[in-house]
């Protein structure tokens, strides 16, 4: 694959952990997420190693700050090459833009997308922080906000894509985490969907964490979640 769908959210608590299974697929198979537990444990140290490895590297950090903040944050991780980073689109106009030009100076810019709703978060925990309506409604606001702010695209719940992809249009990139197996168990996530629906819902990359890295054999998991990812590319 030339462009894996998939990424792979290495949520470990070490270097040791995330090394241990990066080693054990292949570059060509999945890119690699890094979010705020390991960056914390880890540094940029292992990010330069796995690009050493040849993976692609999203910097899940969800950035959330005063625009000039964000613009330096975003400046840094550009500078250490990663493939994709985030920032968190209730910011504001003003910090997407700052996080924009950031990552738009770089010799080789990264693609850069915010996060819309978590997808942790139900209506019930939206409105517990003031935010009304459904999450596909405020996901949407969100999504609209990132593209006029010259974002990349957004990630969002892959119940959203459909709606997302359908009024931002195919160019703007949708990447959804809360993707679970067939028959797997939800975990902290709410809204979910399986791999071959998400795609097929219009999302663009795949985050999967621990149905892949939890399982007793993730590299045969892997295979068969791109098999199936495949499948419906031919079809």
């Amino acid at each position: 694959m030339n462009d894996p769908r998939v990424i792979v959210a290495l949520d470990f608590a070490q270097a040791e952990q995330a090394l241990a299974f990066a080693a054990r697929v292949k570059p060509q198979s999945c890119r690699l997420k890094v979010g705020k537990e390991l960056f914390t444990a880890a540094g940029p140290a292992l990010i330069e190693t796995l690009m050493q490895q040849d993976f692609e590297i999203f910097l899940d950090l969800k950035f959330h700050d005063i625009p000039n903040t964000v613009a330096g944050a975003c400046k840094a991780a550009a500078h250490l090459g990663v493939w994709m980073l985030n920032v968190h689109a209730l910011g504001g106009r003003a910090m997407l833009e700052a996080a924009r030009d950031a990552v738009a100076a770089a010799r080789r810019p990264p693609r850069l997308i915010a996060v819309t709703v978590l997808t942790s978060m139900g209506a019930r925990d939206m409105r517990e922080v003031g935010i009304e309506g459904e999450p596909a409604a405020a996901a949407l606001r969100l999504a609209k906000l990132a593209q006029a702010s010259g974002l990349d695209g957004v990630v969002c719940s892959a119940q959203e894509a459909a709606l997302l992809k359908r009024e931002c249009g195919s160019e703007f990139c949708l990447v959804t985490p809360g993707i679970r197996l067939a028959g797997g168990a939800n975990d902290d996530q709410q809204r979910v969907m399986t791999p071959a629906t998400a795609i097929g819902a219009g999302a663009d990359y795949l985050v999967i964490g621990r149905p892949v890295t939890q399982a007793a054999n993730p590299v045969a998991v892997l295979e068969s979640i791109n098999r199936e990812i495949e499948g419906l590319r031919k079809a």
